[in-house]
């Protein structure tokens, strides 16, 4: 069940013919990754942003909203929509559970260096299942088949099927996207809590839903009762928006500054990636690869590249995304103190254009 408000994180401003944007004094994800932020000197005008509105609107837009310094400064429902309404975020659920395994980590329940076999000793059994970490399940660097077919309905036990699923490749090589990691970290989570008498969604209401203003969430579960950790999530812009606060706070409700910049962190296998985010730490770098995150997806893993790997080269390098499937897309920007939330209904989308035209640099 979503909250019944999805006014209560902030008041609402619509934009009509006059712009305010107010200065603040955000923590920068710059500071909380022990480098500067962005060199960019303003923020987004009206201009921009009717701009990036209608590029939204003209490719199945649904819901983008704004946010500075806490305070909505642009928001647009077109296409028949409204800003009361939710939509599907697919993999934009990621982001919640990271903030659980993160909390868990500050809690001392789980370890993220800690071997995933000395929790499940049925992986003791495979010499490859046996080195891979829980940080390397986080950030789909496990080597472990993606077992999309996860995402489907009627499974008698997920977690069974994704314990069981193969490495196609060596731990910390390989970027391999897709269900069956968290199902295996879900698995891992719920032993560690069984001590505890919880479960996993009951720890992750308790810890970051509840904290962040959220109730329960549409969890997709299995006939165990499992959720589905890879998607499954339906909110509000606004709802969503909280993830984006929650981030240029430093974590503030749920974790520390120094835990959640371990999101931001990309890996070998993806420089742009680290456990639930993408980023855009390789932004004006000349080795720099502008792509398209849903686009790379398409083919198998083997073939994609995510060397040097930015989602756009114009936004500033300390921007973090949670991206979800059909261009569900929440943009942060803590130099500029920007929460930007897109909803979408598939169809083309550049996340470079978008960027740029809020930027006013296109």
């Amino acid at each position: 069940m979503l909250m019944k408000s999805p006014h209560s994180l902030e008041p609402s401003l619509r934009y009509t013919r006059r712009a305010t944007i107010r200065l603040g004094g955000l923590m920068t994800l710059g500071a909380l990754l022990g480098r500067p932020g962005s060199l960019l000197a303003t923020g987004p005008n009206l201009g921009g942003m009717r701009a990036a509105a209608q590029y939204s609107a003209e490719h199945s837009g649904l819901s983008f909203l704004v946010m500075k310094d806490g305070q909505v400064i642009y928001q647009d429902y077109p296409n028949g929509h409204s800003e009361y309404e939710a939509h599907k975020i697919y993999s934009g659920t990621k982001g919640f559970w990271i903030l659980a395994a993160l909390r868990a980590t500050e809690e001392g329940i789980i370890d993220l260096d800690d071997r995933v076999a000395n929790t499940l000793p049925e992986w003791n059994t495979d010499a490859g299942k046996a080195r891979v970490t829980l940080r390397q399940l986080l950030s789909f660097s496990s080597g472990l088949d993606a077992t999309n077919s996860l995402h489907g309905d009627g499974f008698e036990n997920r977690d069974a099927i994704a314990v069981h699923a193969p490495l196609v490749a060596q731990p910390g090589s390989a970027f391999i996207y897709g269900p069956a990691a968290l199902q295996v970290f879900h698995e891992v989570l719920k032993r560690k809590l069984a001590g505890h008498g919880e479960t996993p969604t009951q720890y992750l209401e308790r810890k970051v839903l509840r904290p962040m203003g959220l109730g329960p969430q549409r969890y997709l579960p299995d006939r165990e009762g499992n959720p589905l950790l890879a998607t499954g999530f339906m909110l509000t812009a606004r709802q969503w928006a909280r993830m984006g606060l929650l981030i240029l706070n430093g974590g503030n409700p749920v974790v520390s500054p120094h835990t959640l910049s371990l999101c931001f962190r990309g890996t070998s296998a993806n420089c742009a990636f680290g456990m639930g985010f993408w980023n855009n730490a390789m932004a004006g770098q000349a080795s720099a690869h502008q792509l398209d995150v849903e686009e790379m997806l398409v083919p198998k893993w083997y073939q994609q590249n995510w060397h040097n790997a930015c989602l756009c080269s114009e936004a500033p390098p300390d921007l973090v995304a949670a991206i979800g499937s059909g261009y569900q897309r929440l943009f942060v920007i803590p130099s500029e103190h920007l929460v930007i939330v897109r909803h979408g209904q598939f169809g083309h989308f550049s996340d470079a254009e978008f960027l740029r035209l809020i930027l006013g640099r296109a």
